[in-house]
């Protein structure tokens, strides 16, 4: 006796199809998982074994074998409970065989109720490439699995409710796709910033051109306040980028039926004592690290110099290629990590180097010590640094409220669609993912603009990427004033969020 169910696996953070193989002979009764099972696979065969006999079905006492197909690939986690139970009971002749359109997946409980997996909305989405017309999935998953197109997705409450679907007694409504809220709601407002202007506009341009921002001021001076406010001006999600961060947090499992799907762009701040894999992702089983989780949207690092400096360099390849390898003896996985990079410091250890009242007792040595914990080349791959200064008493006082970031974000998103159009048919989706014949077809320069170009690239000591980024900057304040060609003041005011010098405040 012999049966064939199809069902579905992640591997990083896209999903495959399995084949699960049951095979029924004559024999010893023996239970038998092969094709590179992990422990959580193998010990299927205890809870499949309970709700056969705790549904009244007969267990098979035969000679069992499971193999899970492509047989060479190392199958992990409880996602195949739900298909090796329907294997089993379709070769016993319990039940018929379902349509080879059809796929499964889900935890099971001893009593049959099904559990939710992480990874479904991957699983969906490879489903429908391999033509799988219905998706049987625990109810909990069916919303994120069902943002998937092309495919019917059955929210299955317990292994009773899907074999009277199966057997046509009582159909199961396919699930519809999650309502998605309307972005922005219940986040952080920057109306509530008091002052900071120069600040609130280095934040507009980075948030519409994609930079990577340095942040550097007192203690107190508001520098997380405004990082948190920056999701909130952020561009709109493209259904496509929704998919790409919802895959990620399904396998991380950080959806749930609530949250099905990443709506708004994500914001992660990882402590400072974080390690590198934590950063990076990985795991015996990799899994995506923050860097990953923060795909389409912001990583910011408080209290950057305090980061360790091998956690600090793991982010110099991931923000030039916006992809990060995580190398196991099992293989290597990458996982998408095209985020931007918001940091945030104070100019020394007590935070008050360079403040008028003269608070700050650190020694030179010391400041310079401090700041040298950042090395130059993460510096370099930062678009804007910025001077967060100490509020004076009348600018915490004023009555008068600050600009909201739904006005904000209407300049931004302005500025994206102008993008979006200058990249129709490219992976580029911002002024700051341009490569170099990007930037020499649309960041030519006019001979005054070549000059102070020039003249700035002298002065400063820029590095060619420190060049380009620049440009980017320029590009994306032209884009916000509405112009086709960069200006003199556009390539001056990037020039400005290069300048900064911690040692002269």
């Amino acid at each position: 006796m012999y049966a064939v169910i199809r069902s579905l696996g992640v591997s990083g953070v896209g999903g495959y199809e399995v084949s699960v193989e049951v095979n029924i002979t004559t024999g010893l009764p023996v239970f038998e998982i092969v094709g590179l099972p992990d422990a959580a696979v193998k010990e299927a065969r205890e809870r499949v074994r309970a709700v056969i006999k705790n549904n009244g079905f007969r267990y098979p006492v035969s000679h069992l074998t499971v193999n899970l197909a492509p047989a060479d690939k190392k199958k992990a986690g409880t996602v195949y409970d739900l298909p090796l139970l329907i294997g089993i009971l379709s070769a016993a002749g319990e039940i018929k065989n379902p349509p080879k359109d059809s796929a499964f997946f889900g935890e099971l409980s001893l009593t049959g109720e099904l559990r939710p997996v992480p990874g479904a909305l991957p699983m969906a989405i490879a489903a429908e490439r391999a033509g799988i017309r219905t998706l049987y999935v625990p109810e909990a998953n069916a919303p994120e699995a069902a943002f998937a197109e092309h495919v019917s997705v059955i929210p299955v409450r317990d292994v009773k409710q899907l074999l009277q679907h199966l057997n046509h007694v009582e159909e199961i409504q396919p699930a519809a796709a999650p309502k998605l809220g309307e972005t922005a709601m219940g986040q952080p407002d920057f109306s509530d910033v008091k002052g900071q202007e120069n600040v609130r506009r280095a934040l507009e341009i980075a948030a519409a051109g994609g930079h990577n921002v340095l942040m550097v001021g007192p203690p107190g001076a508001g520098k997380s306040m405004l990082a948190k406010r920056l999701p909130s001006i952020l561009p709109d999600m493209t259904r496509e980028e929704m998919i790409q961060s919802t895959e990620i947090h399904s396998v991380a499992g950080l959806t749930d039926r609530q949250h099905p799907v990443i709506s708004e762009r994500p914001f992660r701040s990882p402590h400072h004592s974080i390690s590198p894999a934590g950063l990076a992702g990985g795991g015996t089983t990799p899994r995506p690290g923050e860097i990953s989780l923060a795909h389409n949207g912001v990583l910011f690092l408080d209290e950057l110099p305090e980061f360790r400096s091998d956690v600090l360099e793991v982010l110099r390849q991931p923000l030039e290629d916006g992809t990060v390898t995580v190398s196991r003896v099992s293989g290597a996985v990458t996982f998408p990590s095209r985020f931007m990079l918001v940091c945030a410091m104070n100019p020394c250890r007590c935070g008050w180097y360079g403040h008028p009242s003269g608070r700050c007792r650190c020694t030179p040595n010391e400041v310079r010590r401090y700041q040298n914990r950042v090395s130059g080349p993460l510096l370099d791959r930062i678009d804007i640094v910025v001077e967060v200064p100490a509020l004076e008493y009348d600018e915490i006082r004023r009555k008068n409220p600050a600009e909201s970031s739904a006005v904000i974000r209407k300049r931004v998103n302005a500025a994206r669609t102008i993008q979006h159009a200058r990249f129709p048919d490219d992976s580029t989706m911002c002024n700051a993912h341009m490569r170099t014949r990007e930037l020499r077809r649309f960041c030519s320069l006019s001979e005054d603009g070549e000059e102070l170009m020039r003249d700035a690239f002298d002065a400063m000591g820029l590095s060619a990427r420190s060049h380009d980024r620049i440009l980017r900057v320029a590009r994306t304040i032209a884009d916000l004033d509405g112009a086709e060609e960069i200006g003199v003041s556009h390539i001056a005011e990037a020039i400005q969020y290069r300048s900064f010098d911690f040692t002269e405040q």
